[in-house]
């Protein structure tokens, strides 16, 4: 299985706007991505097909173009940020065939096979929300081990815990380590394992991190800077096994700019002209 069997965007257009009425008209994009796999029966060698050496994968990528490209001509809407809604002039688009022919002159992306790079004419919003991720995890993915056993330390010492060790034993780019976390009056304590991944993190992997903490801590904490597949995240969650809270890499990132560890944001100022206001400043 290639790129080349994933749908195109053209292809997206279409079951993006059929699954988000099912959603309940608005929902997180991780949800939108899953109920479109499901609404087109792909397959998960396919979805687990990486785009470049970001953390997004192929189907993933192609699904945010076909959202941006609907939401030029208004079909859905970005109130709020990973969240995605269809507006009423999505819900009153009868069939594709009238879909495709307003989306003409909407840039798209090429539909399969993918011939030639893709040009950037997304809006800025997009690409930013896209671009400061990749950037990010592709620093972490550099970094030293040693160096990233400490930003982990610094992560979860931010985040609220009040004792943090590692084991100094990197496999696969990965560290493992244990932890207390405090929650008013109750402390947990939590084994937890992080791994440099481009990819995605598979259910095996989920059991062995559960096999190896099980009689040892009270929970588990599953970090990647890569994704999850739907398996292992159906695995964290086993009916019967002791529960795994995951963070991947695009959570990863947002939680390390939340907490400004080695992420800062800036405001820009916007200067606008009331050209009216000089015109009647005599009158």
């Amino acid at each position: 299985m290639t790129k080349a069997d994933l749908p195109g965007v053209r292809e997206l257009a279409w079951p993006t706007l059929q699954v988000l009425p099912e959603l309940g008209g608005s929902a997180p994009i991780e949800r939108i991505a899953r109920s479109l796999a499901e609404y087109l029966s792909i397959p998960s060698g396919l979805l687990a097909i990486p785009h470049g050496d970001g953390a997004q994968s192929e189907f993933e990528y192609r699904a945010a173009w076909a959202r941006s490209t609907l939401k030029k001509i208004g079909a859905v809407d970005n109130p709020a940020r990973r969240i995605w809604s269809i507006t009423e002039l999505g819900r009153k688009i009868q069939n594709e065939g009238e879909l495709l022919e307003m989306m003409k002159g909407a840039w798209q992306s090429p539909s399969r096979p993918e011939k030639k790079k893709l040009p950037i004419p997304a809006p800025l919003a997009d690409r930013t929300e896209f671009d400061w991720r990749d950037e990010l995890l592709g620093a972490l993915r550099e970094m030293e081990p040693s160096a990233f056993e400490r930003l982990c330390q610094q992560f979860l010492f931010k985040s609220g815990f009040l004792k943090v060790e590692v084991t100094g034993r990197t496999r696969d780019g990965g560290i493992d380590g244990s932890g207390v976390l405090r929650v008013n009056l109750i402390s947990f304590s939590v084994l937890f394992q992080c791994k440099r991944y481009a990819g995605s993190v598979t259910p095996r992997e989920i059991r062995d991190f559960r096999g190896a903490m099980v009689g040892r801590a009270d929970k588990g904490l599953f970090i990647t800077t890569g994704t999850f597949t739907d398996l292992a995240s159906e695995e964290a969650i086993r009916d019967g096994a002791p529960a795994i809270d995951l963070i991947s890499g695009t959570e990863l990132c947002d939680h390390l700019k939340n907490l400004k560890l080695g992420v800062s944001t800036r405001t820009e100022e916007v200067v606008e002209i009331d050209k009216d206001y000089f015109r009647n400043i005599e009158k």
